[in-house]
């Protein structure tokens, strides 16, 4: 290296280099702390002593950690809700409401298609609990099971047997038609039930469910024997009824005239015209009041029964089947105009000879879809296709993914009006594995195996009624007689008896007040309130803003990359020059200068400073400045003729 270049890199190694160009990390680290608007930071270099300065690196990496604490708090609360609950007075829509009985069909009507069916229930129930007459439990176990089917060969039973299981054993079962001990072979299902125990024993009744190769079997126990008859029966009747053509079912159910006795809206006389005709598999013929096919959605103005929906139902107790349904009355469900009535899930049972009154209240919600919530606006986001012609809710989603299930693994479906696209009722003729699959898919739905509980989701939008329901006897004993008379009177055509209160029920739906709620959901932060609660804790805990972090950015980041990369680039360019350079033997030491061995020219040439304090050679006698000449300083004649008050006299 030459001299000068000695010189320059000795006079720039002791020089402070400040900033970005700092050589090292250090010293970055170092002027960043002296020169950054975060006291904590400047604090740490300037403090004397080590206590002082170990103390306020403890506050700042404190104050640090907090800051990110609160900062992720800050981002993980972004996508929360604020709930505002507004309350509007005005006039309001009335609901729709769809009536159905509780008894699907006419017993009279289906009692034909059902009479082998009942005869074996019948006789299952004889042997089972020998209620035809009053007997002891002796004599019921003493006489052979198979006395109640002589003379006849059982369908239902041979089809789905009924079994009798004693306490501890699940792998043995008394069968009910040849009353003998059979080996019971698959998984057993139990229902519990809290209506009546078998007889006095602990003995529990079930059926068996098998595939189509018998090979794989489930048997189904219920504590309660009314449970596994009832069950046992609505398998077998479901698939007598879905071979049934649709038009044959509503001729066997109850027609509209029939149902509604008396009808009064708002103060104002209604009909059987102003309700529509809903079948559903289970219930028969329903009918709904203020429906979407409707020219007109009722409205009323005011609150109280005066000014709802008033109807007398004829239940007509006589035309109920006995095995098919245990309780009397009428089934009401309110849902909105576009929404399918799901009257089996959430309906509302109706007594016979009471009135009963249902006060609503109005609630709307509109909840705030993703990233807030996982809710969809309306359903085009939900992988499940919706069967139904109405609009989503997390109801139809549900129901639309048991039954496209259902079709696919048993080539049917059940407990659905409409159809699923290409499907049909299913029976045993044509789907005869149909009963096993259905147990099967219907004990996963529950346990949530099937993943529809995961795919469906939530609707954003939607309107709930609240109920409040309260009951009152009706007819009044004193009112009973001549009531009666003109109701049988008035419905002489349509019915050809004498009415009883317990055939009718009174039933009243209207708004306790016009008091709409409406729950709003709105973001409970905005980006403007993040960047300010993002300043509020930089300023709380580091004295800083945003400048700050850009300056951190650039230092920690950008600054400290540059270093890094200038280190290596210099160590490889040096391993580089280093690798070229050809070997070469090293010269011996000579020393140049004799006179001042710190002249030597191999060492770096020393500053001005550094010169100063250099010590004299030693054994060499160091020249002294000599004296001026002060002749050199006489001047010299610039004229030739001066003037004589200018002349020097001359020296003597």
């Amino acid at each position: 290296m030459a001299p000068g270049e000695k010189i320059k890199a000795k006079i720039k190694k002791n020089l402070p280099v400040r900033g970005p160009q700092a050589p090292t990390i250090k010293e970055l680290m170092r002027w960043y702390c002296l020169n950054t608007n975060t006291h904590g930071c400047r604090r740490i270099v300037v403090s004397r002593g080590r206590l002082r300065r170990l103390l306020w690196i403890l506050f700042t990496l404190t104050a640090v950690a907090l800051i990110f604490w609160q900062c992720a708090l800050l981002v993980l609360s972004f996508y929360t809700v604020s709930v505002s609950i507004k309350i509007h007075f005005q006039k309001l829509d009335f609901p729709a409401v769809t009536i159905c009985n509780i008894n699907p069909y006419k017993y009279s009507a289906v009692r034909p298609l059902l009479a082998d069916l009942e005869q074996e229930t019948r006789a299952a129930l004889k042997t089972l609990y020998g209620f035809s007459e009053i007997e002891s439990r002796s004599r019921r176990e003493a006489e052979p099971w198979s006395s109640a089917w002589e003379g006849t060969q059982p369908k239902f039973l041979n089809l789905i047997p009924l079994m009798v299981f004693n306490e501890g054993e699940t792998s043995k079962a008394t069968d009910f038609f040849t009353g003998q001990k059979r080996r019971v072979s698959g998984s057993i299902i139990h229902k519990a039930a809290d209506v009546m125990h078998v007889q006095e024993s602990k003995e529990v009744v079930g059926f068996q469910l098998c595939s189509n190769n018998t090979s794989n079997c489930t048997v189904y126990t219920f504590s309660s024997g009314v449970n596994a008859i009832q069950e046992w029966y609505k398998l077998h009747y479901m698939n007598i009824m879905a071979q049934v053509p649709l038009e044959k079912k509503i001729n066997m159910s109850y027609s509209a005239e029939e149902l509604l006795v008396t009808c009064f809206f708002d103060g104002v006389s209604c009909d059987a015209s102003n309700f529509t005709l809903f079948h559903h598999p289970m219930y028969g013929n329903c009918y709904t009041f203020n429906n979407k096919e409707n020219e007109t959605i009722h409205s009323t103005s005011m609150g109280g029964s005066e000014y709802g929906l008033q109807v007398i139902l004829y239940i007509n107790e006589e035309e109920y089947n006995p095995f098919l349904v245990s309780s009397t009355g009428a089934k009401v469900i309110i849902h909105r105009q576009d929404e399918y009535p799901f009257i089996e899930d959430v309906g509302t049972e109706i007594e016979t000879a009471m009135a009963t009154s249902i006060g609503m209240h109005l609630t709307e919600s509109f909840k705030l879809g993703e990233p807030y919530s996982q809710c969809t606006e309306d359903g085009s986001d939900v992988p499940i296709d919706n069967i139904y012609n109405a609009a989503y809710s997390l109801q139809i989603c549900l129901h639309s993914c048991f039954q496209t299930k259902m079709v696919q693994s048993c080539g049917c479906a059940q407990y659905s009006q409409p159809l699923p696209p290409a499907a049909n009722y299913c029976n045993y003729q044509q789907h005869p594995n149909w009963m096993y699959c259905y147990y099967q898919l219907h004990q996963a739905f529950v346990q949530e195996r099937l993943g529809c509980q995961a795919l469906c989701r939530e609707a954003c939008g939607f309107k709930e009624w609240t109920l409040t329901t309260s009951l009152a006897q009706w007819p009044s004993v004193v009112s009973e007689t001549w009531l009666l008379r003109v109701l049988t009177w008035d419905q002489g055509q349509q019915i050809k008896k004498k009415l009883n209160k317990t055939d009718l029920a009174k039933l009243l739906i209207f708004y306790k007040d016009l008091n709409q709620r409406s729950i709003i959901e709105s973001p409970a932060n905005s980006v403007e309130m993040l960047l300010s609660n993002f300043g509020g804790q930089l300023g709380l805990w580091m004295s800083c803003s945003i400048v700050c972090i850009i300056e951190i950015i650039e230092v920690f980041f950008i600054d400290s990359l540059s270093i890094i990369a200038r280190q290596q680039w210099q160590k490889a360019k040096r391993w580089w020059t280093q690798k070229q350079a050809p070997a070469c033997p090293e010269a011996p030491a000579s020393h140049q200068g004799q006179d001042n061995l710190g002249l030597d020219i191999d060492d770096d040439l020393p500053t001005f400073t550094s010169a100063l304090r250099l010590p004299p050679a030693p054994g060499a006698q160091v020249p002294g400045t000599p004296p001026p000449r002060y002749n050199t300083l006489r001047l010299e004649r610039a004229f030739s003729n001066q003037l004589t008050d200018t002349q020097v006299p001359a020296e003597s």
